[in-house]
Parts: C-alpha cells; structure tokens; sequence
C-alpha cells in the first residue's frame, strides 16, 4: 500500500467514525468535555483531574511554572491552588495535551517514535512562542493561542499512531497527492476530540491559508509562530508559497529585536512546559 492509498484508507474511516484513538485518550476526553462548560464546579473540576494522576502532577507542575507563577507568588502544592491559578482554559489545554501525547505512547517503531518526540518538541516550541505573539503581537487571547497551538498538530500524531498498520504512510510525496485526504483526516481529527470551530478553523486554514497585515487573528498568531520557531516539524510538508515581500511585511511588526526576546523567552517557556506535561 503505497502513501496515497493509505491516506485515501484511513481518510475513508474518517468520514465513517472509524477514527482508531487509544483507550487513554477516553479519559482525556472526559475530562475536555467537562471543562468546556464554563459553569463547571470547581469542586468537580477538582475530582476529575485528581481521577487522572499524570493531569493532576502536570496542573501543580505548570502553575509554579514562569508561565503562570508571578515573582514572589507562593508555590502551588493542590490541585484546587492550581486550577485556580491558571484557570479552566489552560487546564483544558493540559488535557488535550494528554491526548496528543496518547497517540504516540503505544508507537513500538524507533523511527516512529522518534518521529513523535521530535514533533512534540515542535508543538511545545509553536506553543509557546504563540502564547506571547498573541500577547505582543496578534493581541488574540494568549490562552486560546496556547491551546490551539498544542492541537494544531494533533492529525500529524495521529497518523504516525497509524503508521505502523500504513507503512506507505512514510513514502515521499513530491508532488502532494495526499493533501485532500490530509485536510479529511484532520477535519475529522478535531471534530471528535471537539476542539472548538474557531480553533478548528485557524488549524485549518495553516495549509494554504495566509497572513494578514497587521496579524491579528488566531490564524495569524499560529502562523506566526510556526514560521518563526527555529523547532520544526519532523513530517514533511512542501513548502509554502509565500506572498511577494511576506518577510519584510512580518518585520514591520517584528524587528530583530523583538524577535529574539520572543524566541529567548519562548526557549524558556518550552523547556518548563515540556518538563510539566512529562511530570
């Protein structure tokens, strides 16, 4: 079976409901699906995330974290001091970061586990440097930016989870024949984990859509971020034809400057998120 066959195969499942998600990720999902209720109990937030042990550790462990933890605030030692610290929409972005770490915790393959790390340490990277492009840059919602970005390659986890099943999955495609197939797995991918319709459509549009002058959009701001991250991703993907003078518009709004305090502190942030989300 060669890559586009495989493709055409699993995005077939897709559009039948047969998505093939390992059973931690039920858990996970329990969880996001409880926290997208704005009006959820805090005591019930509490009870579900201590129901998840690896949830629970990470909470504690991002909020002492720069990202969340103020010069001089006290450390954070409960679940309850925790959540309350970053609050339900990060807490939902620690849960869906276990179900993008679940695709690749059964892959036996070394390449393809190694494949995986490599495309967590992108997401991490993404992550983070979004977090502050919506803060310095885009002026979007530095949490939504931060969820959507540890999502944003959920598709990609999920098919290397399959690609021991799909070898052809690996083949080079020089001339793009999976895209359209791509775009179905992805689309379906984010429907059943329910990622929210405006972070589904921001992930969408990375494959062709492109940046507004000024940036100002979730899109933007994911865009922004994976053009800029010196941590790239491990799956090939062609490369994008950019519009005319794109570099010197991003530095009308991104000077040298800027951008090397943006990436100093998004290193920063990557290297403590990573070593929370693998508590």
């Amino acid at each position: 079976m060669n890559k586009l066959e495989a493709y055409g195969h699993i995005a077939a499942m897709a559009i039948r409901g047969e998505l093939v998600f390992p059973t931690s990720v039920n858990a996970a999902l329990r969880v996001q699906l409880a926290l997208d209720d704005p009006e959820c109990p805090i005591d019930k937030a509490i009870s579900l995330v201590l129901a998840e042990p690896q949830l629970a550790a990470r909470t504690v462990a991002i909020s002492n974290s720069a990202m969340f933890n103020r010069a001089g605030a006290p450390v954070i030692t409960n679940v309850r001091g925790a959540i309350m610290r970053i609050g339900y929409q990060n807490l939902f972005a620690l849960a869906a970061a276990m179900v993008v770490r679940s695709f690749g915790s059964k892959i036996t393959d070394p390449e393809l586990r190694a494949k995986a790390e490599k495309l967590w340490d992108h997401t991490i990277a993404v992550a983070a440097l979004a977090r502050i492009i919506a803060r310095r840059v885009t002026g979007v919602n530095p949490d939504t930016a931060l969820f959507a970005s540890i999502v944003h390659e959920v598709s990609g986890f999920y098919l290397l989870s399959r690609a021991e099943e799909f070898p052809g999955l690996l083949e080079e495609d020089p001339e793009n024949w999976h895209a359209a197939s791509e775009e179905i797995i992805t689309r379906e991918v984010l429907r059943k984990l329910c990622i929210p319709e405006p972070v589904s459509e921001a992930i969408e549009s990375l494959r062709d859509g492109f940046l507004s002058i000024p940036p100002e959009t979730l899109f933007d701001t994911l865009l922004l971020a994976n053009l800029l991250t010196p941590v790239k991703s491990p799956l090939q993907e062609p490369e994008r034809d950019l519009p005319p003078h794109s570099e010197s518009a991003i530095e009308l709004f991104i000077d040298d400057e800027k951008l090397e305090s943006m990436l100093a502190e998004a290193k920063i942030h990557a290297i403590e998120m990573n070593a929370a989300l693998l508590v």
